[in-house]
């Protein structure tokens, strides 16, 4: 019988040249859907091994530079190399593997990788079927670098997120690097339209790679959705609502008797029923708050009013009500407790594999289900430099 391919990408090889996350986090989501992708590492190793704390727990012997929380995160499903890319012999082995690679994710400033000796000619000579994904920080004519908070602040992203101003509020990043992250996603997937260009037989583009650029800052004014067409379109300037939503309510999170809960009304249907479940049906034909609209132009009177009705029991209770009445609530929970959650365990959303230094390492699942050839978590993050000799090997047959 033979043996399932790893996932649709398997024979797909990916040299990722990228560091801390953005890059990285695209590489590895091509990597669970089976490409075989080649970490490059400089001697030090990528920056994010000494991010930290937090780490990993590990045994003691366990190297400081295989620990870092916030590698395990962005580098499953890779081999990892060292070369030292300052000498000619690590850029001849880098040649070497671009020559034999599908993809490249880099994410070195603007003309970084021309000064290594690797311009867009010296790339399409060494391999034309080469897709080349280049992020940076603002376009590949800004020679700034790009780091999350920084591109969190320049996007407008900070304006919008935070307490508003009359409660003391100020800007506030997002809990995590978003901006990597839009810029990851967005990364695989352009890079998997043009592979589909690339080996579409007889296609306009058969067998010719590309260069994408994916600057992080475009990236995330991509993901600013309803907020940049406000924007835009509208002729209004978003501000900080902290958990409240600009054009809907309720739907935000609420104290209660113990605990957070938020709600999330996002029809007529479920206002009227969450008016039922908290006990107060008139409310629902209070002119005031009798459609959608009316409720965000009222905002000021209608929250106090489901504030003090909340206040009445505990966030668990009002949960398990709302959730009766099918109108959307959750808990306000800590990491810990979602990734405890017996669904969320079932899904395989988190997943142990062994790590070569650190034993038993647990990262989160896949979040996508296929119903055929899966994408599935067959390499834990390497150790730093644990396949050079491995992949060099290859690259010399």
């Amino acid at each position: 019988m033979t043996a399932p391919r790893p996932g649709p990408l398997a024979g797909i090889r990916v040299c990722d040249l990228s560091l801390v996350l953005a890059g990285p986090t695209c590489a590895m989501l091509l990597g669970d859907l089976g490409a075989d992708v080649i970490k490059v590492e400089p001697p030090e190793g990528d920056p994010t091994r000494r991010y930290g704390p937090p780490v990993a727990d590990a045994p003691a012997d366990a190297p400081e530079l295989d620990r870092s929380s916030y590698f395990l995160a962005a580098n499953r499903n890779k081999r990892g190399i060292v070369l030292d890319l300052a000498g000619a012999p690590g850029r001849a082995a880098l040649g070497r593997l671009i020559a034999r690679s599908d993809v490249l994710v880099e994410s070195y400033r603007p003309g970084g990788l021309a000064r290594l000796g690797f311009p867009d000619a010296e790339l399409a000579r060494l391999n034309p079927r080469l897709v080349h994904l280049a992020i940076t920080g603002y376009g590949p004519d800004e020679d700034r670098p790009g780091f999350d908070l920084v591109i969190q602040a320049s996007s407008g992203l900070m304006s919008i997120t935070g307490q508003p101003d009359a409660e003391g509020g100020r800007p506030t990043k997002v809990g995590v690097a978003i901006t990597d992250l839009a810029a990851g996603m967005l990364g695989a997937v352009h890079v998997l339209a043009a592979l589909r260009a690339r080996d579409e037989p007889g296609g306009p583009e058969a067998g010719r790679g590309r260069r994408i650029d994916l600057p992080l800052l475009d990236a995330t004014l991509s993901w600013l959705a309803n907020q940049a067409t406000a924007t835009l379109d509208a002729g209004t300037t978003p501000g900080r609502l902290g958990n409240a939503h600009p054009g809907i309510t309720p739907y935000e999170a609420f104290p209660t008797a113990a605990g957070e809960i938020v709600l999330a009304v996002g029809s007529e249907r479920q206002w009227s029923r969450f008016c039922d479940a908290i006990g107060i049906p008139a409310l629902a034909a209070d002119p005031r708050f009798r459609t959608n609209v009316e409720r965000v132009a009222n905002r000021a009177a209608l929250r106090p009013i489901v504030e003090g009705v909340l206040a009445g029991r505990t966030a668990a209770e009002w949960a398990e009500r709302l959730e009766a009445a099918e109108v959307p609530v959750a808990r306000v929970r800590d990491l810990a407790e979602a990734f405890a959650d017996p669904g969320i365990l079932a899904r395989g959303m988190v997943v142990t594999v062994e790590h070569r230094t650190l034993g038993p390492v647990r990262l989160p699942g896949i979040p996508a289900r296929h119903s055929r050839d899966p994408g599935t978590i067959r390499r834990p993050p390497p150790a730093l430099g644990e396949h050079t000799a491995e992949v060099l090997a290859e690259l010399e047959v």
